[in-house]
């Protein structure tokens, strides 16, 4: 990681070169821009001028000049230290994190395409936002509560899960005195102590991997882990170990939906160990929420729609049972009240209900647009 320093404290109509030494006042402008649109994210190639999603929407930056090759080489030296900069040639792609005084942070990845620099940066707030200004349901915030277990955030990439995992590790700090780890690649939100102590660890600054990290991380006298990604089985099996050795693990997984988080876990052991797999899976895991952002009503932004699945016993049996756990789906589905369940199309049609989201947004993600249709209708 490093820190930015603001070289510019607006942006003109024609943003400077990035080479000749202006990259970092380059830069600057460009997050501006973006943080002045709430875009999510920006892109930029050689040949092109850089672009902004802005509300899941690609946008070009028109104010902005063609990028050049010189242009990305200089804003890539300009935004790696050496470390990084030598992973880039080893590797042709490497994942960071700076800081940008007066705007936030971004995470960015730098990579090659056709035999140039490219970049995807990821603009992130400063501060850290509260569950209630996300709008997370609050069966979600109630997770912070928990002494143990394992918690995963799941949905596509840009669906918001550092985001809403970030708000759930400051919510326990702010009301619980706790020592929380995070292993994060990179590191995204910074945490300022305050009942608790946080510590955040940044694989390739800080440690090597995150199964090492992880082990690290047990013999550390941790209340909470925060595991920035559970990417294969080793970080899977170790993230499951922590939480059964009696730590609260919040975690986030790449799957679609809350129900089809178990078999994608599960799957991605060899078969002979899928039993010892399903057996830890089900003792230790407390719930899966699965979130999608949709674009608000009133075209202020996105909201966030979950569909959360909470580990209660009958859950935990059908984990065990490779003929049916299939059956989760049905049981997240019906939104079983006494399990803690909350299906998508019941948040849907909450956030219809409030004027969130507007009917045909909600039809348009629904798992079943017919039954919702016949909910939204009064039947």
């Amino acid at each position: 990681m490093s820190t930015v320093s603001s070289a510019s404290k607006t942006a003109t109509a024609t943003a400077p070169s990035a080479k000749g030494g202006d990259g970092l006042r380059f830069l600057t402008q460009l997050l501006q821009v973006a943080t002045r649109q709430k875009a999510s994210d920006i892109h930029l190639k050689v040949r092109n001028r850089p672009f902004l999603r802005v509300d899941g929407v690609l946008r070009p930056m028109r104010e902005f000049p063609v990028l050049s090759v010189p242009d990305l080489e200089a804003l890539a030296g300009a935004m790696l230290n050496d470390r990084l900069r030598k992973l880039l040639h080893e590797n042709y792609q490497v994942d960071s994190s700076i800081g940008i005084k007066n705007i936030g942070r971004v995470r960015l990845n730098v990579y090659y395409q056709r035999g140039s620099i490219a970049m995807a940066l990821r603009v992130i707030e400063t501060r850290v936002p509260t569950p209630e200004e996300l709008g997370l349901p609050s069966v979600v915030k109630d997770f912070t509560r928990f002494e143990r277990g394992l918690v995963i955030l799941t949905g596509a990439t840009g669906s918001g899960k550092s985001t809403t995992i970030a708000s759930l590790i400051n919510e326990i700090n702010f009301n619980y005195a706790k020592n929380i780890i995070t292993i994060e690649d990179p590191i995204e939100y910074l945490f300022a102590d305050q009942r608790s102590i946080i510590s955040q660890r940044e694989i390739g600054a800080d440690a090597r991997t995150f199964p090492s990290a992880m082990i690290s991380a047990l013999r550390e006298d941790p209340d909470v882990i925060l595991l920035g990604e559970m990417r294969d089985s080793p970080s899977i099996d170790t993230a499951l170990t922590a939480a059964e050795t009696g730590h609260l693990v919040l975690t986030t997984l790449h799957s679609p939906a809350a129900a089809d988080t178990v078999p994608r876990i599960i799957s991605s052991f060899a078969p002979d160990a899928q039993g010892t797999i399903r057996a830890k899976l089900a003792q230790n895991l407390r719930a899966v929420v699965a979130q999608r952002l949709l674009p608000r009503a009133d075209g202020g932004g996105r909201t966030v729609a979950c569909e959360v699945m909470t580990a209660g016993p009958r859950v935990r049996e059908l984990i065990l049972d490779p003929l049916r756990v299939k059956e989760i789906s049905d049981l997240v589905k019906g939104g079983a009240i006494v399990e803690g369940m909350l299906s998508f199309d019941q948040h849907l049609f909450e956030l219809c209900r409030r004027g969130d989201i507007t009917d045909e947004t909600a039809l348009q993600h629904a798992t079943s647009p017919t039954d919702l249709k016949l909910k939204l209708d009064g039947f």
